[in-house]
């Protein structure tokens, strides 16, 4: 696993973890963490451009996904799809 996708695995736990209902939050992270695993490289730039339009997370971004496209197998990808799945299915979400 990349440290990215370590960090991105992270920050969700500890969003879980906090014990608070993330109502607006869980759709949209979900479909960010969903495009960032699984989408097109302009589509997950574009998901993150609705939240922060500042140039250095769009460029961050941008990098972070290129660098998840190359590295990433497709058995890691289903791997952690397969985590994200029943961190979505947590009734905290």
């Amino acid at each position: 696993m990349t440290r990215a996708g370590a960090l991105l695995l992270l920050c969700a736990a500890l969003l879980l973890i906090t014990g608070r209902k993330f109502d607006d939050l869980c759709p949209a992270l979900r479909d960010t963490v969903d495009l960032y695993i699984s989408g097109s490289h302009e589509a997950y730039v574009e998901q993150v451009e609705k939240y922060n339009q500042n140039s250095d997370v769009l460029e961050t971004a941008n990098t972070v996904k290129s660098c998840t496209d190359e590295k990433l197998t497709p058995q890691d990808k289903f791997l952690h799809l397969l985590l994200h799945n029943k961190i979505y299915s947590s009734s905290l979400c």
